[in-house]
């Protein structure tokens, strides 16, 4: 048997690429895994299913990924299951997903992580974002983050700060353009010379 980048012959290959919901429950987690990456709007459904207990981190995550385009009805379910995944990866797809979902209910938690979360991926995906959102409940910490952060959390925080208007949000960008890294000096210097 030939493979292909870990899935099995061609003739699987072809099944799944012409019908990734059969798929879905297939034992091995990378043929799951494209299947999800695959998967038409109307088998959203099953996606949230496996974003909450398929058995594999790779599944889930890109299951969680796969919700940021999905209804908020039935997003949220899975997306606040995934919110205590043990794995970081899928807790960062988790932020990710609220980002692109727009969705206002999940800006205190997207702060919470943005500022206390161990992993440094995790809190640039909700500095992200709380960016994305645009609810004014996120500033604050975007504000405090874009001076006390690690660097690469300073840095996306100038950018997700420029969907906000305000005094406050002008004098943090023109600190940063200041900082002490040249990453968040960057993104500051080039934000101000198009505003």
């Amino acid at each position: 048997m030939s493979t292909l980048g870990g899935v099995g012959d061609r003739s699987e290959l072809t099944g799944l690429l012409a019908d990734p919901g059969a798929y879905l429950d297939h034992p091995d987690p990378t043929i799951r895994r494209l299947a999800v990456a695959g998967a038409p709007p109307e088998l959203l459904p099953t996606v949230a299913r496996l974003a909450v207990d398929d058995p594999d981190p790779g599944v889930r995550r890109e299951a969680v990924e796969a919700l940021g385009t999905a209804p908020l009805e039935l997003a949220r379910p899975a997306l606040a299951h995934a919110r205590r995944d043990p794995d970081p990866g899928v807790v960062e797809a988790t932020a990710t997903a609220y980002g692109e979902l727009g969705d206002p209910e999940a800006v205190a938690w997207l702060a919470e992580i943005a500022a206390e979360h161990p992993d440094r991926l995790v809190r640039e995906a909700a500095v992200a974002a709380l960016g994305a959102v645009g609810d004014p409940a996120g500033l604050p910490v975007l504000l405090r983050l874009v001076a006390t952060g690690p660097p690469q959390v300073r840095r996306r925080c100038v950018v997700a700060l420029t969907v906000f208007d305000g005094p406050e949000v002008d004098a943090a960008i023109h600190a940063a353009a200041e900082d002490r890294n040249p990453m968040v000096r960057e993104v500051a210097e080039q934000l101000l010379g198009r505003r």
